[in-house]
């Protein structure tokens, strides 16, 4: 390994891990994701009242629930100085340069296995069209960012829920570490809040076990192996890592990169903290990832009006709906008709009950990317309508049933289409995909410095 650890060929820097000592209470410090329960304030209020005063991640992040609160000043300053305060009183420690093995048990899954990396912010592109190494998977919103951008330019710390999948189908780069986890130093072993499963994280440091690590990824991402793997020609240039969750936050964190680099000396542009993002990768055929549908749930509408308005919109593409007696009716029919790979079906719920919407000639290639584009133009002369994306049917039913919502539910995208879609086709629809359910989503746990 260089001075550095950093291996340009395939965008892997080893990082140095922040984690916190051994006397913090891990299940109060990890906290799910910012970007999940963003409809459901009461979560978000249990998890407050768990962690107390206690040290926790929850303090150096910014859930998206509160976004509009009207305090997001004083909320970023205050992460910003709890950050430095974590570093001050020694709350972090260091770990490292290394990487971290990690094994994570949910209520769906025994396993799902990952490794903390960091990887090159300039071997990354989330515009469309993007030839990149490490590529976005669904289409990034720009206006979404510079909230993000203005928590993170201050910060003194990231905390990862980005999530890069890797297409390795002979499992070389993961799944050989399962197999000697108890040779590793354990470095956290314990239960995640709000019943989310368990988890345990395991330091990688010896040069042997990072080589075959890096040596697998420089075959995953040998050009000719990629496109004898893909059936492709030399147009279409290498993607090792796609984003699988957390896209807009790696999207903030590029973008933050290029504010900064602009004021670096050529000699400081390698080694600034900032030019990396520590994320965890895990690979698409892991036996515990599993692929989600993420629903819609519409809000302050008029039901019948918006669903007029779709037949109207689709009108060439002999849109219909049609009303259904309950939730069994829904998956029956999707079913049926999403068999029929000539049409598009899409469940709904309102107050008054359930029911299909029918797109019998779609001009786009998934169901999501149907719904989505009637939305957002929908929503568009529509200033007080609102639209949240949903993880599992259980929380669509509890908000789309509500007076004036309506929930959409979607059918699921198979995991193993991912990368070659992506590279063919481009970036998916906003939303397409979860990976898994909302409480097997990354929780916030190690950290890393971004600036100096």
């Amino acid at each position: 390994m260089d001075s550095l650890s950093y291996f340009e060929k395939i965008g892997v820097k080893i990082p140095t891990v922040l984690l916190p000592k051994k006397d913090i209470d891990m299940t109060k410090w990890s906290v799910i994701a910012c970007d999940q329960y963003t409809s459901e304030p009461e979560y978000w209020a249990k998890v407050e009242s768990i962690v107390g005063d206690s040290p926790s991640a929850l303090k150096l992040t910014f859930p998206e629930v509160y976004l509009e609160s009207g305090n997001s000043e004083e909320r970023i300053t205050k992460i910003n100085s709890t950050m430095e305060k974590y570093i001050k009183e020694n709350i972090l420690e260091a770990h490292g340069p290394c990487f971290i093995y990690v094994d994570r048990k949910t209520s769906h899954t025994p396993s799902r296995k990952g490794l903390i990396i960091a990887i090159d912010l300039e071997k990354y592109d989330y515009s469309p069209g993007s030839q990149s190494l490490i590529r976005a998977t669904e289409g990034t919103v720009i206006e979404r960012l510079p909230p993000r951008i203005k928590i993170r330019e201050k910060a003194s710390l990231e905390l990862p829920h980005v999530m890069l999948l890797i297409d390795d189908p002979e499992k070389t780069v993961i799944e050989p570490l399962a197999e000697k986890a108890d040779s590793f130093e354990k470095v956290y072993d314990f239960d995640l809040m709000m019943n989310s499963g368990h988890i345990k994280g395991y330091k990688i440091d010896d040069e042997e076990t990072i080589g075959s690590i890096l040596s697998a990824l420089e075959k995953l991402a040998d050009p000719d192996t990629f496109r004898k793997k893909y059936s492709v020609g030399t147009d279409k240039d290498v993607l090792l890592f796609a984003v699988g969750d957390g896209n807009h936050s790696l999207a903030t964190a590029k973008a933050h990169w290029e504010l900064i680099k602009n004021s670096c000396l050529p000699r400081e542009l390698e080694s600034h903290p900032a030019r990396y993002a520590l994320v965890e990768v895990v690979n698409v055929h892991d036996s515990g990832l599993t692929f989600e549908p993420i629903h819609r749930v519409v809000f302050n509408i008029n039901p019948d009006e918006l669903l007029d308005s779709m037949v109207s919109f689709y009108k060439d593409e002999n849109c219909s709906y049609r009303k259904l007696s309950s939730m069994e009716s829904i998956l029956n029919e999707l079913q049926a008709l999403n068999s029929n790979k000539h049409s598009h079906a899409i469940g709904f719920c309102t107050n008054e009950g359930f029911g299909i919407i029918e797109v019998a000639n779609p001009s786009r290639n998934l169901e999501v990317g149907t719904l989505q584009a009637f939305l957002d133009v929908y929503i568009k002369h529509n200033n007080d309508i609102k639209v949240d994306y949903i993880h599992g049917e259980d929380a669509v039913l509890k908000l789309g049933t509500q007076k004036q919502n309506i929930g959409f539910f979607l059918p699921k995208m198979s995991k193993h289409d991912l990368f070659k879609t992506v590279i063919l086709d481009g970036v998916l629809p906003r939303k397409t995909f979860s990976m898994g359910e909302a409480d097997e989503k990354r929780f916030y746990l190690e950290c890393r410095k971004i600036s100096r």
